[in-house]
């Protein structure tokens, strides 16, 4: 029997998809739109195309590049030949972006004009990259001279060729941000991120009928593989734009009728900021997603205030399950607030103390998971693979609470934990705090070195425009509301927080900065 006749890959689900909705809208991304049909055809063409140039089944193929119709045609080439995607964040430096392209062996890079000069810097840098592709953009641009065209790849006339695809290949190496050490490479199955996108679409209520905007980086798996995947899964209309700012979101929610749209609490936060918030329709928008950070309670509070017909889901993962774990659905946002909810479908999670037994109700331990969804393991690292492994759960680097209903309250990263005093303080039930003060727009709390403490609780904090606040009332609220050794220490005002494109927000840098 010839594998294809019970395969599901993730070229599979484009083609059934297509063949289910040939004439649906699929993709449309700046003035480029594509039916299923036209997407499904495209995408093979792309693949024949790769193939051409010698891409074949189990090469690395990295991709640098911002979001574009060409990084979407690209993704499901890639599946279709059987080849690798290895995604690259494109805020990354040459030196770092060469890092990932020699430990991923990637021979072959594709990127947009904008990052042309970037991607050939980091191949530059002893890589194995031999070949480049250039991707159009959102915006209109040219081919990059010296690298083969994604128009003339996507007008290939030659048979793909018959490659023996499985579900157990190799589908993306992902590589995580590298704030321990060295980067490390997820590797992710097809139906490891086939099996989370059942996961997605019953437990996020993906669905067909969904008008999707995709704005935060598909490099990123939140965007790629818990929205966009899925939503070519079910067969939604999906729009993709690079421009993740207030002032292009909000129009662009209002033109296209979006229902559906995912961003982190940063940028939840910076579109309730905008003055072009309460002149915009948003009337369509039905499903509101966020993640990588828990949304403050006093933000959840202004959504449910200001979008009323909007039901919101937390979603919470890491790199390594493809990346969706536990959910927080509608009906729990506020009667569960600051919770990461409960294991999706395929994923059974527990918190743990360090030898595998599970905590009491309320007390502090690991997040521990086991699931379809997880990866292999990391990408020619089999001591940090043992490590996350260890027990035979895969280990987060998470800590959490879980209570009597079996929800999962993410308390810090394990490297966020401040130790002051010889307490240990969760940073974010500082920043939950602080959130409470109606001037505050932003927050990050860290610890910072310190003499008597030896980590200081220090909050950043960003204050809404024509607001006025001082170090001394931010102190005097947190410590009238909690124990003092939690209450900052310092209070630092800054106009801005850093944060990755994906919205994270970086504290690494922020601790560097204001050490």
């Amino acid at each position: 029997m010839h594998p294809a006749v019970r395969r599901q890959t993730i070229a599979d689900l484009l083609r059934r998809t297509a063949q289910r909705l040939p004439a649906k809208l699929a993709v449309q991304c700046g003035a480029t739109r594509w039916s299923y049909a036209e997407f499904d055809a495209l995408v093979t063409r792309l693949a024949a195309g790769l193939a051409g140039r010698g891409v074949a089944h189990g090469d690395r193929v990295a991709i640098l590049a911002r979001n574009s119709h060409g990084f979407a045609a690209m993704r499901f080439a890639l599946a279709r030949l059987g080849a690798v995607l290895v995604p690259i964040n494109f805020m990354l430096k040459a030196d770092e972006v060469a890092f990932i392209l020699r430990h991923a062996g990637a021979k072959l890079l594709a990127t947009d004009s904008g990052l042309a000069e970037l991607a050939r810097a980091a191949a530059a840098l002893d890589t194995q990259v031999t070949d480049f592709v250039w991707l159009p953009s959102e915006d209109p641009s040219e081919p990059v001279a010296g690298m083969a065209s994604f128009h003339d790849l996507a007008a290939c006339t030659a048979p793909l060729p018959d490659t023996p695809l499985a579900s157990t290949d190799l589908a993306q190496i992902v590589y995580t941000s590298g704030t321990e050490s060295s980067p490390k490479g997820a590797m992710l199955t097809h139906d490891a991120v086939l099996w989370q996108y059942v996961s997605c679409c019953i437990n996020a209520e993906v669905a067909e009928h969904d008008v999707a905007l995709h704005a935060l980086p598909l490099y990123h798996c939140a965007q790629l593989d818990v929205f966009f995947g899925p939503a070519v899964y079910i067969g939604s209309t999906n729009f993709i734009t690079s421009k993740p700012t207030p002032d292009n979101l909000l129009p662009m929610m209002a033109a296209h009728g979006i229902t559906s749209f995912f961003a982190p609490p940063t940028v939840w936060i910076a579109l309730l900021r905008s003055p072009l918030f309460d002149q915009t329709d948003l009337s369509k928008l039905a499903k509101g997603y966020y993640g990588a950070s828990i949304m403050p309670v006093e933000v959840l509070k202004e959504i449910a205030r200001r979008l009323p017909a909007v039901r919101l889901w937390n979603l919470y993962g890491q790199t390594e399950i493809a990346p969706l774990a536990t959910m927080l659905g509608p009906d729990d946002q506020l009667r569960k607030p600051g919770s990461a909810g409960r294991a999706v479908l395929n994923v059974e999670t527990r918190v743990v103390d360090d030898a595998l037994r599970d905590v009491a109700v309320g007390e502090v331990g690991e997040i521990v998971h086991r699931s379809p969804h997880l990866m292999l393991g990391y990408f020619h690292d089999d001591e940090r693979t043992a490590a996350a492994f260890e027990g035979e759960w895969f280990h987060s680097g998470d800590l959490g609470t879980i209570d009597a209903e079996g929800y999962i309250t993410v308390v810090d990263r394990k490297k966020d934990m401040i130790k002051s005093g010889g307490e240990n303080v969760a940073s974010r039930e500082v920043e939950e705090m602080i959130y409470r003060l109606p001037e505050v727009s932003e927050v990050a709390v860290i610890g910072l070195p310190d003499p008597k403490w030896v980590e200081a609780v220090t909050a950043v904090v960003v204050v809404k425009a024509g607001q006025e606040l001082t170090e001394a009332q931010v102190i005097a609220h947190c410590n009238a509301h909690m124990a003092t050794f939690k209450a900052p220490k310092r209070v630092i005002f800054t106009d801005q927080l850093p944060k990755n494109p994906s919205g994270k927000l970086l504290k690494r840098q922020l601790r560097q900065t204001f050490v």
